[in-house]
C-alpha cells in the first residue's frame, strides 16, 4: 500500500506537523516499538504519525542527504516490525515503504490513528521484562503517559465502535456526493444549501463522516453505508431478504424479495414493500353496534420498530443478512449477533430492556434524522403497544445463550370470518354473505377524492414507464403541479399502486413515477 504523501515533503515538514514525524538514524527497537504505541494512541487527535528510519536530525531536524540504510537492513527492518507488532497490546501493524531520497534508502512507517487504543508497549525489550506502559507523543517526544495524561488517554481512548471507525481499504471518492445532498435535502439540514459547494472531504467531515490527517482522509464506516451506492464492498450481506412461504415452512413455494443498496434508502424501502404488500387491513362489524372495529393482519408500527432495530443493532462486521420470514401464522424477523448483555431477557419480555450502551450509535444518529428511530431504548415497548393495540397475540423476543442472534415473533391477527348461507342442497351458496361479520376491502380508488376507475386506469397505465409529473400533467390536461400530485399521484402511492423512482429525495428535479407489481395487478383486474 503506497504512503498517502510525499517522501521528499516529509522529509522537509511541509507535509505534515513535526509532532508527528520520529526521525530515527538507526534501529533502536525499544524506542521503534514504543514510538509505534504513542502514533497510535493519537492523543491528540492528529490522526496518527510518521517514523522514519535512516535519517540523522540535528536540533530535531533532518539532516539531508540522510545517512541511509543497506538494503538488507531495510529488508530487516520490516520484519522486525512485524515482531514489534505483536508485541504491542493491543496488536498493531504500520505500513510500510522504502524510499530512495538523494541516492540514500530510507524506511517509511506510517502509523495511523488505532481503532482499538489505548495500545501499551514493553517498556524493556530485556529477558525477562514484562512491564507494560501506554506511550504518547507530547512536543515532538514519546512519552510515557503518567497521572492526568494517563487518565485522560483512557478516557478518550475507549474502543471506537465499528460504525465510527476509519476505513483505511476505501477512499473519499467512494462517497456518492448527490447520496449526502439528498439526504441533507430529506431531513432538512441547514447544511443542504452549502452542500453542493463544499468538496467531499469537508462536506464529510461537517457530517462527521471523514477523519483522518489532510493528506489521508478516510471515509468512516457509519459514510459507507449511507452515502454509497454499494455498501456491500465493505460490508458483506447488508441486506434485508423477505421471504414468503406462503404455505407455511414446510410447503414448496417460496417467494424471495432482496434488499440492498444504501442503508437508509434500503430500509425504507423494505418497510415500504412490506406496508404494500404484507400489512392488510380488516374492518369487523360488530354485532348491535353502528361502530366497526378496525384492525390490520399485523399493525404497521411493530413491523416498522422490529425491522428498524434490526438494522439498527445488527453487527455490520458479520456476513450475515437480516431476514424477514412470512408464514400463514406469524412474521419473524432474525438479525446477527443478539442483545447486549447488559440486557436480561425477562427485561426484553415485558418491554423493559434498555441498552446501557449502543452498538451503532452512528447509525443510530443517521436512522433518527431520518424518523426511523428514536434511539432512546422505546423500540421494544413500541412493538409490544402496537400488538396489543391491534388486538393481536403477544410478538416473542428470543435470543441464544451466547447471544448470538436475536429473533422477533410477530404472529398474525386473522382476518373476519366469512359465513356463507346454505343452500337447500347442502352446498355453500358463494354469492351470498350472511352473519355479523364481513370483510370490508381496501378502499377503491373510485372513492379517492376526483379519481374514478377510468382515471386510475390511466395513470397506471402511462406509469408502465417511468413517468415525470410534466408528462403525466400534459397528457391528464392538469396545470396545477399540487392537484397533480396530492390529488391523483399520491392516492395511488398510498394504495401501493405507484412509486417514486428517487424515495430518498421527493423534491428531486429527475423524479419520476412508475406502477408497481400490485398496481399491475389491479390493472389487469381492470382491463378497460
Amino acid at each position: 500500500m503506497a504512503l498517502p504523501i510525499n517522501i521528499e515533503a516529509l522529509l522537509n515538514g511541509s507535509a505534515v506537523e513535526w509532532e508527528r514525524i520520529e526521525f530515527k538514524e538507526g534501529w533502536n527497537p525499544e524506542d521503534v516499538v514504543q514510538a509505534l504505541c504513542a502514533f497510535a494512541n493519537d492523543f491528540h487527535n492528529w490522526g496518527g504519525g510518521y517514523l522514519v528510519l535512516g535519517v540523522k536530525t540535528v536540533d530535531g531536524r533532518p539532516t539531508l542527504p540522510p545517512s541511509g540504510l543497506e538494503p538488507e537492513q531495510a529488508d530487516a527492518c520490516q520484519r522486525k516490525l512485524l515482531e514489534l507488532g505483536h508485541l504491542l497490546r493491543p496488536n498493531y501493524h504500520p505500513i510500510t515503504e522504502i524510499a530512495k531520497v538523494e541516492g540514500k534508502l530510507v524506511l517509511v512507517v506510517w502509523v495511523p490513528a488505532g481503532e482499538m487504543r489505548p495500545y501499551e508497549a514493553p517498556a524493556s525489550l530485556a529477558k525477562g521484562a514484562r512491564q507494560m506502559l501506554p506511550y504518547i507523543r507530547l512536543h515532538a517526544n514519546t512519552v510515557e503517559a503518567k497521572g492526568e495524561l494517563k487518565t485522560e488517554l483512557y478516557s478518550l481512548a475507549n474502543r471506537i465502535p465499528f460504525d465510527d471507525r476509519q476505513n483505511s481499504s476505501a477512499n473519499l471518492t467512494d462517497l456518492q456526493p448527490t447520496l449526502i445532498q439528498n439526504f441533507l435535502a430529506q431531513v432538512k439540514s441547514d447544511l443542504a444549501a452549502e452542500a453542493a459547494r463544499l468538496s467531499v472531504d469537508e462536506l464529510g467531515r461537517r457530517m462527521q463522516i471523514v477523519r483522518g490527517p489532510p493528506e489521508a482522509p478516510r471515509p468512516l464506516n457509519v459514510g459507507l453505508l449511507f452515502f454509497t451506492p454499494d455498501p456491500t464492498r465493505w460490508f458483506p450481506q447488508t441486506q434485508i431478504d423477505v421471504v414468503h412461504l406462503p404455505e407455511g415452512r414446510g410447503g414448496d413455494q417460496i417467494i424471495e424479495k432482496v434488499f440492498k443498496g444504501p442503508l437508509g434508502a434500503m430500509l425504507q424501502d423494505a418497510l415500504g414493500y412490506l406496508r404494500n404488500h404484507v400489512v392488510t387491513q380488516f374492518t369487523r362489524k360488530l354485532p348491535d353496534q353502528a361502530e366497526v372495529e378496525r384492525y390490520a393482519n399485523v399493525p404497521y408500527a411493530a413491523l416498522e420498530e422490529a425491522l428498524v432495530n434490526a438494522v439498527f443493532h445488527r453487527s455490520y462486521e458479520e456476513r450475515e443478512p437480516i431476514e424477514v420470514q412470512i408464514t400463514p401464522e406469524e412474521i419473524t424477523i432474525l438479525s446477527f449477533p443478539g442483545p447486549d448483555a447488559t440486557i436480561s431477557m425477562e427485561d426484553l419480555r415485558v418491554g423493559r430492556g434498555v441498552a446501557r450502551r449502543y452498538r451503532n450509535r452512528r447509525i443510530g444518529e443517521f436512522l433518527k434524522e431520518l424518523e426511523l428511530s428514536e434511539g432512546r431504548g422505546t423500540g421494544i415497548p413500541k412493538i409490544i403497544q402496537s400488538m396489543r393495540g391491534n388486538g393481536s397475540p403477544e410478538p416473542a423476543f428470543e435470543t441464544d445463550a451466547g447471544r448470538t442472534s436475536f429473533l422477533v415473533r410477530l404472529p398474525l391477527r386473522p382476518g373476519p370470518k366469512v359465513e356463507t348461507p346454505v343452500s337447500s342442497d347442502g352446498s355453500r351458496d358463494m354469492g351470498t354473505t350472511l352473519g355479523r361479520e364481513e370483510v370490508i376491502p381496501k378502499v377503491d380508488p373510485i372513492v379517492l377524492g376526483r379519481m374514478t376507475v377510468s382515471v386510475v386506469r390511466t395513470i397506471l397505465t402511462l406509469c408502465q414507464e417511468a413517468r415525470r409529473p410534466s408528462e403525466l400533467s400534459r397528457f391528464l390536461d392538469i396545470e396545477d403541479r399540487m392537484l397533480l400530485l396530492y390529488g391523483y399521484l399520491s392516492p395511488l402511492m398510498e394504495q401501493g399502486w405507484l412509486v417514486r423512482t428517487q424515495p430518498m429525495s421527493p423534491q428531486s428535479p429527475t423524479q419520476r413515477y412508475v406502477i408497481t407489481l400490485a398496481g399491475q395487478e389491479w390493472l389487469t383486474a381492470h382491463p378497460g
